[in-house]
């Protein structure tokens, strides 16, 4: 059981980071069809290096050994964004093709966290988060 359980950690987790890996490269380097919805959606044109630089430490985050606590800040911070995301597409009534790529990043992530090892969560007091 454990074993696959980390097998399903792995597959998600790479799949995920991949997947933000390429979205981050795709918004540092100002790719037209970033720039278009970012700007679509209300956001100014500036926040795609923040967004950019901030998906990649958290995929660095999420891959490195230990610093479980870095680990559940990153899990959070992508799931603020990918909320946020969610959000602001469904606010904008953009079709389902826009919204599925946060839908499914949420799901990825959401696997990921629930089947990571017992050394990559934070225990505080003999109680695990």
């Amino acid at each position: 059981m454990e074993k696959r359980n980390k097998i399903i950690y792995w597959i998600f987790t790479i799949w995920f980071s991949f997947g933000m890996t390429f979205n981050a490269v795709s918004q540092l380097l100002k790719v037209d069809a970033e720039v278009v919805r970012v700007t679509h959606l209300g956001y100014p044109e500036y926040l795609l290096y923040l967004l950019g630089t901030l998906k990649l430490f958290g995929v660095i985050a999420l891959l490195i050994p230990k610093y479980p606590l870095v680990k559940l800040l990153a899990y959070a911070g992508f799931t603020f964004l990918l909320i946020g995301a969610l959000y602001s597409h469904i606010a904008f009534h953009d079709p389902f093709k826009e919204i599925f790529p946060a839908l499914l990043f949420s799901v990825l992530l959401s696997i990921s966290y629930f089947f990571r090892p017992a050394n990559r969560k934070l225990v505080l007091h003999t109680k695990t988060i």
